[in-house]
């Protein structure tokens, strides 16, 4: 028996990620615009380093509350407040080691092996292999692309229904379509789980992103006392600290002592100085939030109006998140393309086929950057569009 035969198959079959494989591929080139990954090319802000110099300088370097420091669930529940006008105590925030963790650990929570969860296509890649390594079933239902943007039936999800089903995965705004959901679609969705008594994993990571209103409909703003809901969450895209590694999982208070057991088994904590980091991300990072929403804003409009301009690339503004997902006409193999693009223009997408069944015709970009530095890699790709 080889190295590889003697590990898990669990292990073996958790794919290699299409977006790093071309990250690899590129990494480091000079001239290079990477829009391949969710970040954006600001370096978090002083104030959030400062506190967490301090923490460091404070001697804060020992082991710490497993769901978190009480200061940070505290400040969460004021984000919830001034966000989203709920009013939640500390007992319902738990923090996480990343935005996937917090994934991981909901999905472990929730599932056995053989257990389904559906899920919306396209969709990031990680979520599918999270539930696979867990021994699970990702269902996928297809998101519909419609003259260039995205439609939900609600009732594909039902259909996808089986006695093994146990949850919802639903991200919205998403990554990579940017559909977001209204509240209708949300209230259907709501309603199909409390009829079959299904759990929802609410990724509402880029919430706040969201360019026709102060912020996207949330499951927040319908569900009642005790709901199936876990809400899987992270520090990276609004306050530019993807490198950080910070999430956070709001849920019942119930199942919080599970939660922190799952915690406790996979990473025994959160550093505490990096929590101080966020407790000022939360609670003085307004402005520098709403900077970036503004800046992915602009930075759409540049993109999507230069590409929709050349008519060979099929898309739509998005309502939220910060990614352009691009249906470039003469393009019969995205992958294959995104290598092409990289070594020609030195622009960096991220393949469609990395983001599951719906999105194998289509290319990623991320916007959350300086517009000027956008408007450069539009013209790099719509001269390269134009001579296909």
């Amino acid at each position: 028996m080889t190295l590889m035969e003697s590990l898990s198959a669990r292990a073996l079959a958790a794919p290699q990620s299409g977006i790093v494989e071309l990250v690899n591929y590129a990494r480091g080139r000079p001239g290079l615009i990477p829009l391949w990954a969710g970040e954006g090319d600001l370096p978090s802000p002083a104030f959030i380093n400062q506190a967490t110099k301090d923490s460091l300088d404070a001697g804060e370097t020992f082991y710490t509350w497993q769901r978190g420091l009480p200061e940070l669930r505290d400040a969460l529940s004021r984000y919830y407040q001034r966000h989203f006008g709920v009013s939640l105590p500390r007992e319902h925030f738990f923090a996480t080691s990343s935005g996937m963790h917090a994934i991981t650990l909901s999905v472990q929570a929730l599932t056995a092996p053989g257990d389904e969860i559906i899920y919306l296509t396209p969709s990031w890649p990680n979520i599918v292999a999270a539930i696979g390594i867990a021994g699970a079933k990702a269902v996928p239902v297809p998101v519909d692309f419609v003259g260039g943007g995205w439609s939900l039936d609600v009732a594909k999800i039902e259909s996808a229904i089986t006695p093994k089903t146990k949850a919802l995965f639903i991200n919205t705004p998403s990554n990579p379509t940017g559909w977001t959901a209204t509240q209708d679609d949300l209230k259907a969705i709501l309603a199909l789980a409390r009829k079959h008594g299904l759990w929802i994993i609410a990724d509402e990571i880029y919430a706040l992103y969201y360019f026709n209103g102060q912020r996207a409909p949330s499951f927040l703003d319908i569900q009642e006392e005790g709901e199936r809901i876990i809400y899987a969450n992270s520090f990276s895209k609004n306050w530019s600290m993807t490198g950080w590694r910070v999430g956070w999982l709001v849920a019942p208070p119930e199942i919080g002592q599970v939660l922190e057991n799952l915690i406790q088994y996979s990473s025994s904590g959160l550093t505490p100085f990096m929590q101080r980091g966020a407790i000022a991300a939360l609670d003085q990072g307004d402005d520098f939030l709403r900077s970036n929403i503004e800046r992915a804003r602009t930075s759409r409009d540049v993109l999507c109006d230069a590409l929709i301009a050349t008519n060979r690339v099929q898309t739509l503004k998005p309502d939220g998140a910060i990614y352009a997902f691009l249906k470039i006409d003469g393009i019969d193999d995205p992958r294959k393309a995104a290598f092409d693009i990289v070594d020609k223009t030195l622009v960096g997408l991220a393949p469609g086929s990395a983001f599951g069944p719906g999105g194998g015709a289509f290319l990623r970009a991320c916007f959350l950057r300086d517009p000027v530095q956008i408007k450069e890699a539009a013209d790099r790709l719509c001269d390269y569009i134009l001579k296909l």
